[in-house]
């Protein structure tokens, strides 16, 4: 999976044929196929492991340098977006992903793990009374809404500096709008 995962990130899922997979990787169709159906199968489980590790990676950040709910929220956010930077976050999470997955998979892997996090730090955040009560679960879903697609303006930008700076400051500000 490294060098799908590799590969994908470097040429993107249509560019990537299976015979460069296993060639790349010293291993045989054979191989391949009895681990995963198909190309997308295993483009696949190179998404979401993708994922599980962008949750793990800002739920430790985020358990360990954080004294609120409300700096969960706005750290997580900013960690999350930061990681948008990465080639195989752009390509293979904000790019290919929906396209080869369908948009119904794709957001149903990435709230699988994004959500998670986000409808935690929402209930916590509540909970001591930092941000207006709300129903939890539509606060998360609007906030992952708005989070995915800023990555999304992130990974096609032509300035991704420009962009970064842009987006950090528009969830920033989405947040602070639901202060108490």
């Amino acid at each position: 999976m490294v060098t799908a995962r590799e590969l994908f990130a470097k040429h993107g899922f249509q560019a990537v044929a299976t015979q460069e997979i296993v060639s790349a990787a010293g291993t045989t169709r054979g191989a391949l196929y009895h681990h995963f159906r198909d190309k997308e199968d295993l483009f696949c489980a190179v998404y979401e492991q993708i994922e599980s590790e962008l949750s793990a990676e800002i739920g430790q950040v985020v358990g360990s340098s954080v004294n609120s709910p409300w700096e969960a929220l706005t750290r997580g956010g900013q960690l999350f977006l930061s990681a948008c930077a990465r080639a195989e976050v752009q390509r293979i999470v904000l790019i290919d992903a929906p396209s080869v997955l369908g948009w119904d998979r794709w957001r149903e892997i990435g709230s699988r793990y994004g959500l998670g996090l986000i409808e935690g730090a929402v209930a916590a955040a509540i909970e001591a009374g930092e941000i207006e009560p709300r129903p939890v679960s539509a606060v998360a879903h609007m906030l992952l809404g708005a989070i995915d697609e800023l990555a999304l303006v992130l990974a096609r930008a032509d300035d991704r500096t420009a962009a970064q700076g842009e987006a950090q400051a528009t969830f920033a500000w989405l947040l602070q709008s639901l202060r108490r």
